[in-house]
């Protein structure tokens, strides 16, 4: 055990029988809410967080307080925020916008529940099993390590005279040679060219569309990644302007004008985890809870995205997509 964590639960001991003994009502919970995103676009995915918790009897500000703290896509803050929220204490500690923030907290506590929303938690060490996490760390795996492989095919498909596809990648993820790995090899099958471009900061989105145009690349497919997705406005601009037919981790992308997108509903994964906060608070112990996985995966296509780029989309796509914006 950590000697800070030591320290806090004794003097939580040491403080809670004279409260007892007094009848006094029980201090209100803080919950910790540690992101690589940054706040001015989390306002959804907070709200499905808070859902989360009020299905399992949690009202912000009323029997819970959440104590939030952002990265803004800076992933070498995390572990000096996820200490930040150690020492508050919090009663439990959600890590959200992938696996920088996950093994965050899980290095900062090894007696904090903390509820996750990652990639691959059992390869990145988080959970024994998905099945049986033990230790402290549940959460929700959002099957992103599935889904770069499907999103090269699904480029294929639409875009059929594209020999490369670019798959613009956060080299400072931890899960980043896990998502290379997995668009390579479908990439490999399908016969065509994998070119992995960088981009871990805003200059480096401009370079990478900058060095897509020059390489006339025409389709390209984009990480599940917390910094690139709070890019997600001059991504799909920038796919526009330089005549790149996209595909993307997450719906937000197209009703920002992207063409396509393929993965979790992410609000649902939020809310999730909210209810998992919520049932610790309730006393149960995250090695007893399994590590959830989305049951469904959406496909979302804009046609006048497409129309703009010149695609036509075929059919055998227009019959499987899960909803198709006008």
């Amino acid at each position: 055990m950590r000697r800070r964590d030591f320290v806090r639960l004794v003097s939580g001991l040491a403080g809670a029988w004279p409260l007892v003994v007094r009848g006094q009502r029980a201090a209100t919970p803080v919950v910790g809410f540690l992101s690589g995103r940054s706040l001015s676009e989390s306002a959804g995915l907070i709200d499905s967080f808070r859902k989360g918790l009020r299905q399992s009897g949690f009202v912000e500000g009323q029997n819970v307080n959440i104590a939030f703290r952002w990265a803004d896509g800076r992933y070498e803050r995390l572990p000096a925020l996820a200490s930040e929220l150690v020492d508050l204490p919090v009663a439990g500690l959600f890590a959200a916008g992938g696996s920088p923030a996950a093994l965050a907290a899980k290095a900062a506590t090894s007696t904090i529940p903390v509820v996750c929303l990652t990639t691959d938690p059992v390869g990145l060490g988080l959970v024994a099993s998905l099945s049986h996490p033990g230790g402290n760390v549940t959460g929700i795996s959002n099957l992103a390590s599935d889904l770069p492989g499907k999103s090269t095919e699904l480029l294929k498909r639409l875009i059929p005279a594209a020999n490369v596809i670019g798959y613009l990648v956060n080299p400072t993820n931890p899960s980043y040679e896990l998502h290379v790995r997995q668009a390579s090899l479908a990439a490999s099958a399908l016969g065509v060219e994998l070119r992995a471009i960088n981009a871990a900061t805003p200059q480096e989105v401009a370079d990478a569309f900058a060095e897509l145009a020059r390489r006339r690349i025409i389709a390209l497919s984009v990480m599940a990644d917390a910094f690139l997705d709070s890019q997600r406005d001059r991504i799909v601009a920038l796919s526009i302007q330089n005549s790149i037919a996209g595909c993307y981790p997450w719906r937000d992308y197209v009703l920002a004008g992207g063409m396509m997108s393929y993965g979790t509903n992410l609000p649902d994964s939020y809310e999730q985890a909210g209810i998992y906060v919520g049932r610790i608070l309730r006393g149960e112990k995250p090695s007893d809870l399994p590590v959830l996985q989305p049951t469904k995966l959406e496909l979302v296509l804009n046609l006048k995205a497409a129309k703009t780029l010149g695609v036509t989309v075929p059919p055998t796509l227009l019959a499987i997509a899960d909803e198709v914006i006008e």
